[in-house]
C-alpha cells in the first residue's frame, strides 16, 4: 500500500514580511504607514490596506509595495492608490527598480469613482515608468478588475500557485453569462502560465521573493546604467553540437544546445510554457547578462508562428529597455504555413518581431546551428535587419526553404515525369542545397560573417559582446 504525500498549506505572509522576505536585512523604509482612509470611518485602518516602502536587493536600492488581502479584499482606495503612486514617483525620482506584492480585488466599493481615479493615476506613473526603471510584480493571492491590469502594465509578472487574476471574478461570470467556474479555473496560474500572461510561477510568496532578486541581479537599477557583472564561469557542456542532431529535421531541445553556448547555472527562462517554439531566457555569459531568443525544435520543430513571434518581440523589446546584448540561436524551417495563423494575425505579430530586431540598439549576436529558412532567416536577427555579427556552424543552411520543398516547386514538371521520382527528388535536393544553401555560400556572399565550429561558439560570442560593450556607453 503506498502511502499518500499530503502537501502542507503555505502559510500567507503579511506584506510586512514579504517585503522583509524580498529586502536585504534591516532594509526596509515604510512610506505613508500612518495614512488612513476618511471614508471608512471605524473600520479604516492604518496604511489603508498596502504597505509601500525603500529598501534594498544586494544592496542596490529599490522601491516596493505589498497589498493586504485580509483587510477589504485588498481593495483600493483613495488614500492606497496614493501610496501607490508616491511608491513610483520615488523610484521614477531615485532611478530605482519597483517591485510590488499584488493582491486586490479592485476599486473599492465604498469609495466608487475616487478608487477608479487612483487606478487611473496608477497606470498612469506606470505607464511612464515603462522602459526608465524595472517593474515586477509578484500576484500573490486574487487580484481582479484593476488589480489585473496593474500587473499588467509592469514587465514581468511572478504568480504563486494560489494566486489567480482576472478581469472579472467568477461571480460577475456566473451573472453576466451564466457560466460557473472557479477562480483558478479561471485565472490561476495554469491559466496565465499557458497565455503569456505571467512570465513565472512560484510556490510561496517565499520563492517568488528568492526569484525576483535573482531576476534585477540581471537587470540594470534604471535605463542606460550598467549592467551588473559577476565573475564568468564555465558552460554546462563544453561542445553545443554534442547535443545537436546532424539530420536537419531530428528534434532535440535547444536549452540543451544553449548550456553549451552560456554560463552553468544561468539561465531563468521567461514564458516557459508558453509558445514553445520560441525560448526566451536570461542568462549570462562570462558574467555579463545577455538575453537570449531561441528556435525550439522540440516544439513545432521551431518554427514560428503568431504567439512565438509575439513572445519573441516582448522579450527583445524587454531586453533593448534595459541594456541586455541579444544572441538569437536560430534553428528554424520557417514561419508556420495555414489558414490557423492567418488568421491569428501571424502576419501582424511577426511584423512585431521584426520591428522590435530591426529597433533594438543594444549589440545583437545571431548564430545559426542547423538551419534558416525564409522569412524566419530575416526576423530571427539577420544581418540585414542589424546584426551586429551573425556566425552559422559550417553544417548550417540558410535560404528561401529547404531544399526537398524547394525542388518540389522549381522541378515539378520534371519530378512528374520521372520514372525514379525519390531518386531525382535527392539528386535536385543535393543540387539545389549546394548552390543556394551551404552556409559557406551564405558566408560567400556576405551574408554570414563568419563560420564558426560549435565548440568555439561560446568563445566567439563572449568575445564580440566584450568588442561591444563599447557602443552602449
Amino acid at each position: 500500500m503506498s502511502a499518500t504525500l499530503v502537501r502542507e498549506p503555505v502559510r500567507r505572509l503579511d506584506p510586512l514580511e514579504r517585503l522583509e522576505a524580498l529586502c536585504d536585512p534591516g532594509s526596509v523604509q515604510p512610506l505613508r504607514s500612518g495614512v488612513v482612509s476618511p471614508r471608512l470611518g471605524a473600520r479604516a485602518v492604518a496604511g489603508d490596506g498596502v504597505l509601500g516602502a525603500t529598501g534594498s536587493i544586494a544592496g542596490r536600492p529599490i522601491a516596493c509595495y505589498a497589498q493586504d488581502g485580509s483587510y477589504l479584499g485588498g481593495s483600493l482606495g483613495e488614500r492606497h492608490a496614493d501610496t501607490i503612486v508616491r511608491v513610483l514617483k520615488t523610484a521614477e525620482r531615485a532611478r530605482i527598480p519597483v517591485v510590488a506584492f499584488v493582491e486586490s480585488g479592485g476599486a473599492r466599493m465604498q469609495e466608487g469613482t475616487a478608487a477608479l481615479a487612483g487606478y487611473g493615476r496608477i497606470f498612469r506613473h506606470t505607464v511612464g515608468l515603462t522602459g526608465v526603471v524595472p517593474q515586477i510584480s509578484v500576484v500573490s493571492g486574487a487580484s481582479a478588475g484593476g488589480g489585473a491590469y496593474s500587473p499588467a502594465l509592469t514587465d514581468l509578472i511572478i504568480m504563486t500557485e494560489d494566486a489567480a487574476m482576472f478581469l472579472t471574478g467568477p461571480g460577475v461570470v456566473r451573472e453576466a453569462l451564466g457560466e460557473e467556474i472557479d477562480a483558478m479555473e479561471l485565472g490561476g496560474h495554469r491559466v496565465h502560465d499557458h497565455n503569456g500572461v505571467c512570465h513565472l510561477v512560484e510556490r510561496d510568496e517565499l520563492s517568488a521573493a528568492a526569484r525576483v532578486r535573482q531576476v534585477l541581479g540581471y537587470l540594470p537599477s534604471a535605463a542606460g546604467l550598467p549592467l551588473p557583472l559577476l565573475d564568468g564561469v564555465g558552460p554546462e557542456i563544453p561542445d553545443p553540437g554534442a547535443v545537436v542532431p546532424s539530420e536537419p529535421r531530428r528534434v532535440y531541445d535547444v536549452r540543451d544546445a544553449l548550456g553549451g553556448i552560456v554560463d552553468a547555472g544561468s539561465m531563468v527562462e521567461l514564458c516557459p510554457r508558453w509558445a514553445r517554439n520560441v525560448v526566451t531566457t536570461l542568462a549570462r555569459l562570462e558574467g555579463r547578462p545577455v538575453g537570449v531568443v531561441a528556435n525550439q525544435p522540440h516544439h513545432l520543430a521551431g518554427v514560428l508562428d503568431a504567439e512565438g513571434s509575439e513572445k519573441a518581440a516582448r522579450f527583445v523589446s524587454f531586453c533593448d529597455s534595459f541594456g541586455l546584448p541579444l544572441i538569437a540561436v536560430v534553428d528554424t524551417p520557417g514561419f508556420m504555413p495555414g489558414s490557423k495563423q492567418e488568421h491569428a494575425g501571424v502576419i501582424r505579430h511577426g511584423a512585431s518581431l521584426v520591428r522590435a530586431f530591426a529597433a533594438a540598439r543594444v549589440p545583437k549576436l545571431t548564430v545559426v546551428l542547423r538551419k534558416s529558412y525564409g522569412g524566419a532567416y530575416i526576423t530571427m536577427n539577420s544581418r540585414d535587419l542589424g546584426a551586429d555579427l551573425v556566425l552559422a556552424w559550417p553544417s548550417a543552411e540558410l535560404g528561401i526553404m529547404s531544399a526537398r520543398a524547394a525542388v518540389g516547386i522549381v522541378h515539378r514538371r520534371e519530378l512528374r515525369a520521372a520514372d525514379d521520382v525519390d531518386a531525382l527528388r535527392a539528386q535536385l535536393a543535393d543540387e539545389y542545397a549546394a548552390e543556394h544553401l551551404r552556409a559557406e555560400t551564405a558566408a560567400a556572399s556576405g551574408f554570414v560573417d563568419e563560420l564558426v565550429e560549435p565548440a568555439h561558439t561560446r568563445e566567439r560570442l563572449a568575445c564580440a559582446l566584450w568588442t561591444l560593450a563599447g557602443s552602449q556607453q
